[in-house]
């Protein structure tokens, strides 16, 4: 009996949701300048509005995650999609309180999406094809934000970034219902996945995605792999956060190009970004397939990916021409991105029965870090050095982002 193949029709769901959910919360970003000339606000008070986003959504990871434990990831993922589509309306008011509070609850409704996505991945495919699934995933967020960043300059020339905000919010209502109707929450309970898919999917044990007994808390805080899963992912959000918040001011006051040609430029790391993502599940699976080593797969490959990453960050200082700078930054993010499909199998790996919730602790910390840097820009511009100061920023957090992938150490997974 040949495969059916619901799981790609899964996985196309997911990666879909993950670029909808960035390509609404990144529209902010390409718009800054224009929407903090319009409303009078500093380059502080600009940072807090689109740091607003990140604070909630690292708080509620847990909460998110276990909401799903209890409704199930088929409406847990409906919800969310629905929420944060009527946040991003929200946002056309146009009022700062009211796009702040706008912006928190994307956040909140957002929050869910990688830790539920994850746990529905490592329901859904076997753990020899969870990174390559985890690539896709990942690189779709970048596809968001590539649509993003042209389309969003391109709407505020010709129809105003109000307007920009409604429309943006229809895709993921669309999807949410499709998603509602459709999906299920594991091969056994979907009508259109055979038996053959099934069995391919459960090969080699898999299939305990998601626990039914409590997460223990302590094995959790007392894990030395957890906490440097943590770490490197506090330190690699951050650095990636750079494109989504400050990344096409800087195109525009540092190297001087336009708000239009700012827009396509930001697009260029972030297109790095997705084929780094996709070719670094590949790769990751490849290695574990042949070399029979996770650490090899997993974090050797991450921390070498995350040490290029850096000198090619510091690479671009010396880049006077605006394009070869991008050019080189985005080689550094493709280098980047390998790093994350490896860390999505590691969390499964690690997680067994309790992927969700561990997902959420890990991806609550890297949104510390994001919610952070957006906030250090403007001290970094007054009292550091400039631009240089933050891309020199930009760089170490890189490398002490491989510091922690060479620490960690994954024996075996969590227990119930």
């Amino acid at each position: 009996m040949k495969r059916s193949h619901v799981r790609h029709i899964v996985l196309a769901g997911l990666c879909a949701a993950a670029a909808l959910a960035y390509f609404t919360r990144n529209g902010v970003a390409p718009a800054e300048s224009t929407i903090r000339a319009e409303l009078g606000l500093t380059k502080e008070e600009s940072g807090m509005l689109m740091s607003a986003f990140f604070w909630p959504y690292a708080l509620c990871q847990i909460p998110a995650a276990l909401l799903a434990r209890r409704i199930g990831t088929r409406w847990a993922l409906a919800l969310y999609g629905a929420l944060w589509s009527l946040a991003t309306a929200g946002l056309s008011i146009g009022n700062v309180m009211v796009m702040t509070a706008s912006r928190a609850f994307m956040g909140v409704a957002q929050a869910g999406l990688v830790p539920v996505g994850t746990a529905a991945m490592a329901r859904w495919f076997p753990r020899s094809a969870q990174a390559s699934a985890s690539g896709a995933f990942s690189g779709f967020m970048s596809v968001g934000s590539i649509v993003a960043a042209p389309l969003t300059a391109w709407l505020v020339v010709t129809c105003g970034w109000r307007w920009m905000f409604v429309w943006y919010a229809v895709p993921g209502l669309v999807w949410a219902l499709w998603f509602a109707l459709w999906y299920r929450n594991s091969p056994a309970e979907h009508p259109a996945a055979n038996e053959a898919e099934r069995q391919w999917i459960m090969q080699d044990g898999n299939g305990a995605a998601l626990g039914t007994t409590a997460l223990p808390w302590s094995l959790l805080a007392r894990s030395p792999a957890m906490w440097c899963l943590c770490l490197q992912q506090f330190c690699r959000a951050a650095g990636y956060i750079f494109f989504a918040s400050w990344f096409a001011t800087y195109l525009q006051e540092a190297r001087g190009v336009t708000i239009l040609r700012s827009g396509w430029l930001t697009t260029l790391p972030l297109l790095a970004d997705v084929t780094g993502c996709m070719a670094g599940g590949v790769l990751s699976d490849a290695l574990l397939k042949h070399r029979g080593s996770a650490r090899l797969a997993r974090q050797g490959l991450s921390a070498a990916a995350l040490l290029m990453c850096a000198g090619l960050i510091f690479a671009a200082w010396r880049a006077a021409d605006p394009l070869m700078a991008v050019l080189v930054i985005s080689a550094g993010m493709f280098c980047a991105a390998v790093a994350n499909p490896c860390l999505a199998a590691t969390v499964m790996r690690l997680g067994g029965p309790h992927v969700a919730a561990v997902s959420a602790v890990t991806n609550m910390c890297g949104n510390f870090g994001a919610a952070s840097f957006p906030l250090a820009v403007p001290w970094l511009l007054a009292h550091a050095g400039g631009w240089n100061a933050v891309l020199g920023a930009f760089g170490a957090l890189y490398i002490v982002g491989a510091v922690f992938w060479l620490l960690m150490k994954v024996e075996r997974a969590m227990e119930e």
